[in-house]
């Protein structure tokens, strides 16, 4: 057992259960923070790597995505967090799918992701999380989990859909997905196979989270 992991437990065995309950929940909400701050970080990285590596210009990528050159190049210097709208926008651009994106600044070649080791990114305009669950490998399959907030929604352009196929497996909640303007709304058990790429829309009807598995594999 790690140290920081073993101090808690012994903590705990210390403490009122109540007191030590909320001890531990502090830290593991601190880990998990961290985890997101380190995972930001290494995504503006990757995006001002993908942009030179086509040596483009801030202007280039901007007339390309949509997006403006000013928030470009302050998603890449870590001053504003990208939503999940820009961040589709911006893989688009590329070539690439966000799940795509986001895997490139993930551990390469794992066999095994231990719930811990799990990447997280939180949208900061919608609080939409998303946990990388596959190991990072060359694999052409990937299982990723979202959480979306009651009453949010979120837009992802065609270009994000390009050459990969998915499934949404619902956990939990409610989810109305808009595909190309037909409109499902999923419950919790449903599965439904995207259809070829259009623009679609996440939204929760709901008052609870939704929760959802996607399964993406390459065309």
């Amino acid at each position: 057992m790690p140290a920081r992991h073993a101090a808690m437990a012994s903590m705990r065995g210390r403490l009122p259960r109540a007191l030590a309950n909320a001890l531990a929940a502090l830290y593991y909400k601190r880990i998990k923070g961290m985890m997101m701050d380190d995972l930001a970080s290494r995504l503006a990285e990757r995006l001002r790597g993908e942009r030179e590596a086509r040596g483009w210009s801030l202007n280039d990528l901007a007339e390309r995505s949509g997006v403006s050159r000013a928030m470009i190049s302050r998603i890449e210097r870590g001053e504003a967090s990208p939503t999940a709208v820009l961040l589709g926008r911006l893989s688009g651009a590329f070539g690439l799918t966000l799940s795509n994106l986001l895997a490139r600044i993930e551990n390469a070649g794992e066999r095994v992701r231990r719930s811990k080791d799990q990447p997280l990114w939180r949208d900061p305009e919608t609080g939409f999380v998303r946990r990388a669950i596959s190991p990072a490998g060359n694999g052409d399959l990937e299982l990723v989990a979202g959480e979306l907030p009651p009453g949010a929604a979120i837009a992802y352009p065609a270009s994000s859909y390009a050459f990969i196929r998915q499934q949404i497996w619902m956990q939990s909640g409610q989810l109305d997905f808009d595909e190309g303007g037909i409109i499902t709304r999923l419950q919790a058990g449903d599965c439904m196979e995207l259809g070829p790429p259009s623009d679609c829309r996440f939204s929760n009807p709901d008052t609870e989270p939704a929760r959802y598995l996607v399964v993406v594999s390459r065309r």
